[in-house]
């Protein structure tokens, strides 16, 4: 299992309506709107990488007023 922090910038004023979509996606365990460069912080789980990558072009970035995103991995050392 593969979890990541998927940081969001969105048009102004869009930050509670995407995460409010973004949590209904599958494999996202949880989406907050945050104060800072950023407007959403969503916590995601896939099964590999890959699946990661895919839910987020396919599915996350095509929801209404992102702007932008930033994928970080969770690694354990």
């Amino acid at each position: 299992m593969v979890q990541a922090y998927i940081l969001i910038q969105t048009e102004v004023g869009k930050a509670s309506a995407v995460a409010e979509v973004v949590s209904k996606i599958s494999g996202v365990i949880q989406a907050e709107d945050v104060t800072g460069p950023y407007d959403v912080i969503v916590r995601a789980q896939a099964d590999t990488v890959d699946d990661l990558g895919r839910m987020v072009v396919a599915k996350v970035q095509r929801v209404e007023g992102i702007t932008r995103t930033l994928t970080c991995p969770v690694v354990h050392l």
